[in-house]
């Protein structure tokens, strides 16, 4: 489902048609499924982001020349992914990542189940599962500056 917006302006101003379009957002279904607990989307690595409160919950991604990893992944930790995997039979690491276990899993966009799995992880993030979503950790202010660059000087 693509989006657009179209911004027009009328040529006998002078000035030239605007057309804007934002970007198609991936599996909206899920936006849609979630939309009672206030989201917050954020583009992050061409993808889409989604929040809920402090916590990151998925990545919407859907890349049409590296298709590998396309889908809904989950933010989780590594001590989740076998309860995780027995609700969801076709989860797996995120394939760009190489070999290393992650707390990024996905529900890929081919698996046969991938809507209906994407939909009961939106309702463990709705019921507030522990399993689904991490804190991101926060930038870290750079030590390099010193104390000079912050507060007074004399």
């Amino acid at each position: 489902m693509s989006k657009a917006r179209q911004n027009r302006v009328s040529p006998s101003a002078g000035t030239f048609e605007t057309v804007i379009r934002r970007k198609t957002v991936p599996h909206e279904f899920v936006l849609d499924a979630i939309g009672a607990i206030a989201p917050r989307t954020r583009s992050m690595f061409g993808c889409l982001a989604i929040y809920v409160e402090d916590k990151i919950v998925f990545l919407l991604r859907d890349r049409p020349n590296e298709t590998a990893d396309n889908g809904v992944w989950l933010a989780t930790t590594a001590e989740h992914h076998e309860s995780l995997q027995r609700e969801f039979p076709n989860m797996r690491s995120i394939r760009l990542f190489g070999e290393a276990v992650t707390g990024w899993q996905v529900l890929p966009v081919d698996a046969p189940d991938f809507e209906e799995s994407a939909i009961r992880a939106c309702e463990l993030v709705i019921r507030r599962d522990p399993r689904i979503g991490k804190v991101p950790k926060g930038k870290q202010r750079s030590t390099s500056r010193g104390k000079d660059s912050v507060g007074s000087r004399s």
